[in-house]
């Protein structure tokens, strides 16, 4: 019998919501695992505040991913058009101003963009997570608690409004005929799928395509279907044909076939994707599917995948200490560990091992 001692503690809510603000401004334009990390605080402001108007200055690409989010007003900044774009921002905003800017992004351009939005109260990050003059930008500041995932950290700008995030829900915004899409691709036929994305946009993170190639054909001896998916840079190009010609195995080669709509839907029909830390990541994980992650650059208890990161290869300590000469417990929360050659840490025994965490005993 289960004591009630035994039961995971309810999340801690806000009582009764606060007033409602007369209107919100999020400031996040990039990437995309990072505005799928913004979805559960929206969804906790929305559903707190349903009459309050929320206002998200975004990039282009990440909006194209968000585009029909109910209930948000998007206004995009492309990061090429620099102080004309701010500029042109200003201007766009004449005549308003938010009650609270929610400043999400501490890099220096974002930082310099949010002085030409409007609003009264100015709320960043706290300031162990603060760089690039932050804190010059911003006049309230969410709590300080280290050691905690990027999406928990970006929960808090909640609280100095009155709120707690409790549930996490992303409810990404993918259309019916993305779904169909993603459904005619290959049958359902009941074959387990592993999927591939091999690149993220910070190449040291980056696996080899050998290495790869032997997870996917010990997957495909399992009895698995592997689907390889990504972009259309030259770098995906080049890397999916190093893993094709590394297999023994086949595969179905979908990269730079989907749009960003797709994408998701495409990752929802996975049970397991293959990644190093990048945006489709975050958003297999947004979409309910299980993620086998590749981590020595980055450390997946701050920018894993949230929901669970038990498949997770991960060298990250063995990173710390051979390229910093000290523990990962001994750094700085967050530090990125991008050198030449730290993925080859991860080696293909301990990718073939989170494999079979998931896929459990052969039949």
């Amino acid at each position: 019998m289960t004591t009630d001692s035994a039961l995971p503690a309810a999340p801690l809510r806000a009582a009764q919501p606060p007033p409602a603000p007369a209107s919100l401004c999020l400031l996040r334009l990039s990437a995309l695992g990072d505005v799928t990390h913004v979805l559960p605080l929206l969804h906790t402001l929305r559903n707190a505040w349903p009459e309050t108007p929320v206002t998200w200055v975004i990039g282009r690409g990440e909006h194209r991913l968000l585009e029909g989010l109910p209930g948000v007003e998007f206004i995009e900044y492309d990061k090429r058009s620099g102080l004309a774009g701010m500029r042109a921002l200003r201007r766009q905003l004449r005549g308003r101003r938010f009650e609270a800017l929610l400043q999400l992004q501490v890099a220096a351009r974002a930082n310099l963009l949010s002085a030409f939005i409007p609003a009264r109260r100015r709320i960043g990050y706290d300031r162990s997570r603060s760089k690039d003059l932050h804190g010059l930008f911003v006049n309230e500041r969410i709590p300080d608690r280290p050691g905690i995932h990027v999406l928990d950290a970006i929960g808090s700008f909640c609280e100095p409004l009155g709120l707690v995030q409790g549930v996490v829900e992303w409810n990404l915004p993918v259309p019916a005929e993305a779904h169909a899409w993603a459904r005619a691709q290959w049958p359902d036929d009941g074959t387990p799928v592993l999927m591939v994305s091999p690149c993220s946009s910070h190449a040291r993170r980056n696996w080899r395509a050998e290495r790869y190639a032997a997870v996917a054909d010990h997957a495909i001896a399992r009895g698995w279907r592997v689907v390889l998916c990504g972009g259309r840079s030259t770098l995906e190009r080049e890397t999916t044909d190093a893993i094709l010609a590394a297999m023994r195995g086949p595969a179905l080669d979908l990269v730079g076939k989907d749009t960003l709509k797709q994408l998701p839907a495409l990752l929802a029909r996975a049970d397991l994707l293959m990644t190093p830390d990048s945006g489709p990541m975050h958003i297999a994980n947004a979409m309910g599917t299980a993620v086998l992650g590749l981590h020595a650059a980055t450390n997946p208890d701050r920018s894993g995948p949230y929901s669970d990161r038990r498949f997770c290869a991960n060298r990250y300590d063995d990173a710390a200490r051979r390229y910093l000469g000290k523990p990962a417990s001994e750094l700085r929360w967050g530090t990125r560990i991008e050198a030449d050659g730290v993925m080859d840490l991860v080696t293909v025994e301990d990718g073939i091992a989170a494999f079979e965490r998931y896929a459990g005993p052969a039949p």
